[in-house]
């Protein structure tokens, strides 16, 4: 296999290079690399500058007004965004509900979602997880229940990512009780602004606001926002999914990532020896680089299958598994590098005249890795992914 890049996509990452150069909002990179919360404002702003330029939607086919670049340049544009701190786009309408509704949405949702999805003008957010149904997502007990031309929702969703900024919410909801579990489910498009509908706040463990509880209170849903066909969204369910954990690994993320701690681990801290020196670290350091450039060879071949229209399957479980393990090694090494300089929570990161403490490089260390515990959770936990894999490959 030729890993090699072609002058076209060379010339391509250089055409990427330049645009960020020239386009990535100063405030939101400072945020983004001191590891402060961006807020709806920020992620708009880099948003609508990818939207009028044309690549907002890298996987979406041109039909419906995306780029549609081939796997090796989504690969070459995420990694030189990871290098250049540009945030990653919010993947709820874009890599999760977009595929869904142009494979299986009527007409009608196509017309008016997509290109809303496209502009931002509409901020999704996913209702997936329930208390008692995360892992085990198809045991999710909000209802559903016709009446008329509505459906009447009631229940509880959770770990609900930046449901505080959204507008809509794609939803699980159980509309047949009598039938096997996976059986009776249907998959909503519901207005986050409908009576009924209440958000509350989930606290992360580094103090901030990323997450939250829905609760749905009698909320009354047009059938015309039900996708596909009713009793069969586990069947939407899982083509989300396979395209939710592709995006989770996040190779060029780790990428940049690995740089920043190579950086940290050649430099002096407080007069003692260059960290790179220790033969422990270095040797962890090479073992999670070997695992990256591998991995990274199989996103490639994985996200060359979903250019073509084929849904990934077991590929994106294993991929999931791999990428999230990787980031979270990265992130110890990172904390590990600056060590008591990595300041666990933003009271903690700046002394009485708002100066950080040690290196800039430092503060917002303990954050992150504290912060991506997470990504061996959500998006299928890697206990259940394993089982998955497990299954499918040997049949246990």
């Amino acid at each position: 296999m030729d890993m090699s890049y072609t002058p076209e996509e060379n010339a391509f990452r250089e055409e990427v290079r330049t645009f960020l150069k020239e386009n990535m909002p100063k405030d939101v990179v400072e945020k983004t690399k001191s590891g402060q919360e961006l807020g709806k404002d920020d992620l708009l702003s880099w948003h609508k500058t990818l939207y009028n330029k044309g690549w907002i939607a890298p996987n979406w086919p041109k039909e419906y007004g995306g780029a549609e670049w081939d796997a090796v340049q989504r690969h070459i544009f995420e990694e030189e965004c990871a290098f250049a701190n540009a945030p990653r786009t919010v993947p709820f309408g874009l890599t999760m509900l977009g595929p869904v509704l142009q494979k299986f949405g009527s007409q009608e949702q196509k017309d008016h979602y997509l290109p809303r999805i496209l502009s931002g003008e509409d901020w999704w957010c996913q209702g997936y997880s329930e208390p008692g149904a995360g892992s085990d997502l198809a045991s999710l007990k909000t209802r559903a229940v016709r009446e008329g031309d509505h459906y009447i929702v009631n229940g509880q969703k959770t770990w609900t990512t930046l449901g505080q900024y959204a507008d809509w919410i794609f939803c699980l909801v159980r509309t047949d009780t009598t039938v096997k579990k996976q059986e009776g489910i249907s998959f909503l498009l519901i207005d986050m602004n409908t009576p009924g509908i209440e958000v509350r706040p989930i606290i992360l463990l580094e103090g901030t606001h990323e997450v939250n509880e829905v609760f749905f209170d009698n909320v009354k849903v047009p059938v015309e926002n039900l996708v596909g066909e009713e009793n069969k969204g586990w069947t939407y369910a899982k083509y989300l999914l396979t395209h939710e954990r592709t995006n989770i690994a996040g190779v060029g993320a780790s990428k940049a990532a690995l740089a920043s701690v190579k950086r940290i681990a050649k430099q002096e801290i407080s007069g003692g020896r260059p960290l790179i020196e220790n033969p422990a670290f270095a040797a962890r350091m090479a073992q999670v680089e070997c695992d990256l450039m591998a991995m990274e060879t199989t996103n490639l071949r994985i996200v060359s299958k979903a250019a073509v229209g084929q849904a990934p399957g077991i590929e994106a479980s294993m991929l999931k598994v791999t990428g999230t393990l990787i980031r979270q090694e990265i992130n110890d090494l990172a904390r590990r590098a600056v060590g008591p300089y990595a300041m666990p929570f933003p009271s903690e990161a700046v002394e009485g005249d708002n100066q950080p403490i040690g290196p800039d490089y430092a503060g917002p260390q303990a954050k992150r890795y504290f912060n991506n515990r997470k990504l061996t959770i959500f998006g299928g936990s890697s206990e259940v992914q394993r089982g998955i894999i497990a299954k499918t490959q040997i049949g246990v």
